[in-house]
């Protein structure tokens, strides 16, 4: 029986794309029953639903399996691996190096669904009870690195650690890395000669000269990333009871939407 689309389910071309890259079956043992493209188009589902695991459609396969997947996946670094995957596909397309010469960082304070354990903060300066969202993107707002800290801690120590991070994952990422675009909330000499010694680039803030609102080009692309991110219900507070989840939930949303981009 074949079940009812939803707008969220990969189309062929994009799961010809995502499926070499679902980690296989392990080795002995019984073959793998589950169809693996279900299990990717109910996630999705439930990252742009906002909808609670249990509350999946009928025509998923079991809730538990799904979740049980998404959070294999999740200890493993795979959804990470993924949005590394694609975002390095995403610039081919465009005619770019999947090395980025350029990148920016801001932090995106969100609201919690309740009191979540030790990561839970207030944000004073934007008066949010909750978590804070550290991202940093490159020059097309594709996400290289995301820390979900309580909402109290500070954006340059969030971007500095962000920073070291990914220098110890994936060095090669930052090699060509000449210009950090910032908002005025990092300034400051000594966040400024971190990135240095880090990955020998400079920071650029980029300030509001005018009163009125007015779109600042290199501000915007982690904004944009922000409006991106928000178009999915699941993030649109910060559901989860363990921050990683909070960051993998992250990861997976942007997984879908550059497979989007991929077969545009």
């Amino acid at each position: 029986m074949v079940r009812k689309s939803y707008t969220t389910d990969l189309t062929d071309m994009e799961w010809e794309i995502l499926s070499p890259l679902i980690p296989p079956a392990k080795e002995g043992g019984h073959p793998r029953t589950t169809d693996m493209r279900e299990i990717c188009n109910a996630i999705y589902y439930h990252l742009k639903t906002g909808c609670q695991w249990n509350m999946l459609p009928g025509d998923f396969p079991p809730s538990s399996t799904v979740y049980s997947y998404y959070r294999k996946w999740q200890r493993k670094g795979v959804w990470e691996k993924l949005n590394h995957t694609l975002r390095g596909q995403v610039r081919a397309k465009l005619g770019k190096s999947t090395q980025p010469s350029a990148i920016a960082a801001d932090s995106q304070s969100v609201k919690t669904a309740g009191k979540k354990g030790d990561v839970y903060g207030f944000d004073g300066a934007k008066k949010v009870k909750g978590r804070k969202r550290q991202t940093i993107v490159d020059s097309q707002g594709l996400l290289l690195k995301v820390i979900v800290s309580e909402g109290n801690a500070p954006e340059r120590v969030l971007a500095a650690y962000a920073l070291m991070e990914l220098l110890e994952e994936r060095p090669e990422l930052l090699e060509k890395v000449e210009v950090l675009w910032v908002d005025s909330g990092y300034d400051g000499d000594k966040f400024a000669l971190c990135v240095w010694l880090m990955i020998q680039a400079h920071v650029e803030v980029i300030r509001r000269t005018e009163q009125e609102w007015k779109v600042l080009p290199k501000r915007w692309v982690v904004e944009r990333t922000f409006g991106w991110l928000n178009q999915y219900r699941r993030l649109s507070k910060d559901y989860e009871h363990l921050s990683e989840m909070s960051e993998v939930a992250i990861y997976a949303v942007m997984t879908h939407i550059m497979l989007r981009r991929l077969v545009v």
